[in-house]
C-alpha cells in the first residue's frame, strides 16, 4: 500500500529541512494562526487558480474575498457545530489570544473570530491533516455560498 502524500510531504520536508519533531499543543494560539493564515491563502488560491487562467489581479480580487476576516468570520460560526472537542478547545484559544489589533476595514468579534479560524487550520496542518482542513474549509465555503444566496 502506498503512503498517503501528506505523509510523504512531511517526512521529506523534516528530513531535508533537519526539522526537529514539535508537540503542537505547545505552539501558541497566535503562532498556530500564523501558519493557519498561509494554509487557507493556499487552499483558497488553489481554488480561485483551478477556476480557470485570469490576470493575477483578478485572481487576486477573488481570493481576497475569502480570505478576509469577515468571510472567515462568517464560515467559523457555521463550522462549529463540526467541530470535535478538541478542535473547539483550539479555536477558543485562537479568538480569545491577546493579538495585534484588527484591521481597519474588520470589527474586532470578526478579526477575533477569524484569527481562531485561522489557529484551528494551523493546528490541524501541523497535526498533518490535510482531510480534516479540507473537510471544514468545505463546509465553510459552502456556507458562505449559502449566505450569499440568502442576501440576494
Amino acid at each position: 500500500m502506498e503512503k498517503s502524500v501528506e505523509w510523504q510531504f512531511d517526512t521529506y520536508m523534516r528530513e531535508i529541512f533537519q526539522m526537529q519533531e514539535v508537540d503542537v499543543k505547545e505552539y501558541s494560539p497566535l503562532a498556530l494562526a500564523y501558519i493557519g493564515d498561509s494554509i487557507f491563502d493556499l487552499v483558497i488560491k488553489s481554488l480561485v487558480l483551478n477556476e480557470g487562467n485570469r490576470p493575477v489581479q483578478k485572481l487576486h480580487l477573488k481570493a481576497s474575498s475569502y480570505v478576509q476576516a469577515s468571510a472567515q468570520s462568517f464560515m467559523m460560526r457555521t463550522l462549529q457545530e463540526y467541530l470535535t472537542d478538541e478542535e473547539h478547545i483550539v479555536y477558543k484559544r485562537g479568538r480569545n489570544a491577546k493579538n495585534v489589533s484588527p484591521a481597519k476595514n474588520q470589527s474586532v468579534t470578526d478579526y477575533r473570530r477569524a484569527t481562531g479560524f485561522e489557529a484551528l487550520l494551523g493546528f490541524l496542518y501541523l497535526k498533518n491533516d490535510w482531510k480534516r482542513i479540507l473537510d471544514l474549509v468545505k463546509i465553510g465555503l459552502d456556507s458562505l455560498e449559502q449566505g450569499e444566496k440568502q442576501d440576494e
